[in-house]
């Protein structure tokens, strides 16, 4: 029985068991949504990513342990990283990726940094959710709404890193996750984030490539910045540059491969 090859990643850092860790699955023929389903589930990461093709365009989905979700960064930088590393496209090739969210492309940057291109989000004024606050344990300065997740602005950096949210009151909240942010408090980032995303099965999220779609143009428009670094402040940590380019965003960060494996189901 052919093996399917599989890899744990861990993204948006250059050292190991740190980052967020991705799966990268390449199950070689079409298989059903519902394997995909109970492989992520199996690798138990915020996100596996499943790829089919090759030359440089591929087909690409994640799941979490518990969905199938419409937008991934890190393990989109995961899976790119992989295609260069284990030789399976010319190195630094350009890549591109079709997925529920539109074409995503992927490029090697300087010193080893992956560039992704994906859209942009910027959050819109939008009320604040019954129990937001009290779910998270902090009130926002100010509440916002992104495609897919609310986005909450926090008084300073130290409230960010401090929160210890109520993540089963939060997995009632109507969106995919709560981003909570705040300006840099030292010159080494322009801003901080966390992440949580409990009704997907993720508690907090340790580095958010796909929150950066909304924290880019943001930060951007507020600190007269072209060019960003942000620092996602979860236990494990990682950081991601950024660069909104109007309609789409770039987002830059490092990988490192922690597991090659081949699945035998």
């Amino acid at each position: 029985m052919p093996h399917t090859l599989i890899f744990q990643v861990d993204s948006f850092t250059d050292t190991p068991f740190r980052g967020n860790p991705a799966g990268v699955c390449f199950p070689g023929t079409e298989r059903p949504s519902e394997w995909m389903q109970k492989v992520a589930a199996e690798m138990n990461l915020s996100e596996t990513a499943f790829l089919l093709g090759g030359r440089g365009h591929y087909s690409l989905r994640w799941f979490t342990p518990r969905v199938e979700v419409e937008l991934c960064g890190h393990a989109t930088l995961a899976a790119a990283h992989i295609l260069w590393s284990e030789g399976l496209e010319t190195e630094g090739a350009d890549l591109r990726f079709d997925t529920l969210s539109g074409e995503l492309r992927a490029s090697r940057g300087s010193q080893g940094w992956v560039e992704l291109d994906f859209p942009a989000d910027p959050p819109q004024p939008a009320q604040a959710p019954e129990g937001l606050a009290e779910a998270l344990g902090e009130k926002p300065v100010s509440v916002l709404k992104c495609r897919y997740d609310w986005f909450c602005v926090l008084e300073s950096e130290e409230a960010v890193r401090a929160l210890t949210p109520d993540f089963r009151a939060l997995a009632g909240l109507s969106s995919r996750g709560v981003l909570v942010t705040a300006q840099a408090g030292s010159s080494e980032y322009d801003f901080v984030s966390r992440f949580f995303a409990p009704a997907c099965g993720i508690d907090e999220d340790p580095v958010t490539g796909s929150a950066h779609c909304c924290l880019a143009p943001w930060w951007a428009e507020k600190l007269g910045k072209d060019h960003l670094t942000g620092f996602q402040a979860s236990e494990r940590g990682g950081v991601v540059r950024v660069e909104p380019r109007g309609t789409r965003v770039r987002l830059a960060g490092q990988a490192v491969t922690v597991l090659r494996a081949a699945l035998c189901g």
